[in-house]
């Protein structure tokens, strides 16, 4: 499973584990508010179990965190830098009209 090891997806899941770990949260609860045995979120948190979007969203809604805060930087930069490229064709679009 060479997508787990991902610099940005391990990136991530540290994020996770640190709004965690700030809430003084332990595996335990943030388990029963998922859902899940504390063995799912220790093996999310050790990157052998991988997360998906509805995964993460619920991680997200569980811990009161944004998704943005728990994002790589490379790919927060990276969707920026989108956001920017598409409002300046919305713009331009805009001003033909």
């Amino acid at each position: 499973m060479q997508a787990v090891h991902n610099p940005m997806y391990m990136e991530f899941v540290a994020a996770l584990r640190r709004a965690r770990m700030s809430k003084r949260m332990s595996q335990r609860a943030l388990g029963k508010l998922l859902g899940k045995p504390q063995s799912y979120v220790a093996k999310v948190e050790t990157c052998e179990r991988r997360l998906d979007l509805i995964e993460t969203v619920e991680w997200c809604l569980a811990l009161h965190v944004n998704l943005d805060s728990v994002l790589p930087m490379k790919l927060r930069n990276l969707l920026l830098k989108s956001k920017r490229t598409r409002s300046k064709h919305v713009t331009s679009e805009d001003s033909d009209v």
